[in-house]
């Protein structure tokens, strides 16, 4: 049988990086792809929709050791969450036609071994494809295992969200005042505070950029003090935090952005207060958490289609300016959840 090869765009990753990231660490390049699958492999071909850009693959950009995730290869493709097209299949979980998200490449075509990609089948078409890069997908998983599972809320408590605007941190705030939570969250310029108050509905929405003493500016908002916070941000944000935590507050660390960047990351100081107020402080990834993806989905989709809960997209076209987008997020640049659209199908 004749292969069948295509040309396919990809972003390539040119060297580790240091320091913060550039849209110049990375290459748009032709190359050719064999469209071809082993029979009996668990191997898919994929035409890539859409690619999700998340913070924590600046750290894939550099020599890891020891990480949960695995660095870039230098002179290949960068990977990352998506939504694709299946175009061949050699697993018998998918077809021809379906369409999956997943770990795929920055690129047209991917072809991936759907057991490693850990591909999920997309059901419900619905609602926009590209909600399968973000509250359908791994962000959305994110804000749902970090602040039901590791927080354990109730009905009335107090809630604190950094990088509150962003794909998971808009999610969080939402579940949380849908539990009749006290909600504020912290953002990076006026239009993203606006959007926390107006669209998303959190009670309290600050600029953090605008605060001289984030100490001060949480206990202007919390002034009894934080029973959850969900962080994304770490360095000076956690220090003030923790002390405005309440006896027996819960933490859920999801990520710390201001730290990805830095060849040496900030310290904290204020960790006694884990003692003497009690605080429980953990981390997570969602990937331990996959098995109750169907479980979120059943209480998310209706939500969506009842117009109970919101997502803001900023959407780049073209898979061209895949770094641009990337590189954004670690300058705010972005306003909701960061996606490219590589294709229309």
């Amino acid at each position: 049988m004749a292969e069948e090869v295509m040309n396919n765009k990809q972003i390539i990753l040119k060297h580790y990086v240091e320091g913060y990231s550039k849209e110049s660490d990375m290459e748009f390049k032709n190359n050719n792809i064999k469209l071809n699958v082993p029979e009996g492999s668990n191997v898919v071909v994929l035409k890539n929709l859409y690619l999700s850009c998340d913070p924590y693959m600046r750290s894939r950009m550099s020599k890891l050791e020891g990480s949960y995730v695995q660095s870039f290869t230098p002179g290949s493709p960068i990977t990352g969450c998506g939504v694709a097209k299946v175009l061949k299949s050699g697993d018998s979980n998918f077809q021809e036609g379906d369409l999956v998200w997943g770990m795929i490449g920055w690129e047209e075509y991917s072809i991936v071994n759907a057991t490693q990609s850990s591909l999920f089948k997309i059901h419900d078409k619905n609602v926009p494809l590209s909600y399968y890069t973000g509250i359908l997908g791994m962000p959305g998983m994110t804000a749902y295992v970090g602040f039901y599972e590791i927080c354990s809320p109730k009905k009335g408590e107090t809630v604190y969200v950094s990088a509150a605007s962003g794909a998971v941190g808009q999610l969080v705030g939402q579940f949380a005042k849908m539990l009749g939570c006290y909600v504020v969250g912290s953002a990076g310029t006026k239009e993203k505070v606006d959007l926390l108050k107006n669209k998303f509905g959190f009670d309290e929405a600050f600029n953090y950029k605008e605060e001289k003493d984030l100490v001060a500016a949480l206990k202007r908002y919390f002034p009894n003090g934080i029973d959850i916070y969900f962080e994304n941000v770490g360095g000076k944000m956690l220090d003030a935090v923790l002390m405005n935590m309440k006896l027996h507050g819960r933490i859920a660390v999801c990520g710390m952005i201001s730290q990805y960047n830095l060849e040496k990351t900030e310290g904290v100081h204020n960790l006694f207060c884990l003692i003497t107020k009690r605080i429980r402080m953990e981390g997570f990834l969602v990937s331990d958490h996959y098995h109750l993806y169907p479980k979120y989905l059943e209480m998310i989709i209706p939500q969506i289609k009842a117009g109970n809960v919101v997502y803001v997209e900023d959407i780049a076209e073209g898979l061209e300016n895949a770094p641009k987008a990337l590189v954004g997020l670690f300058y705010g640049r972005n306003v909701g959840k960061q996606l490219v659209r590589v294709s229309r199908e």
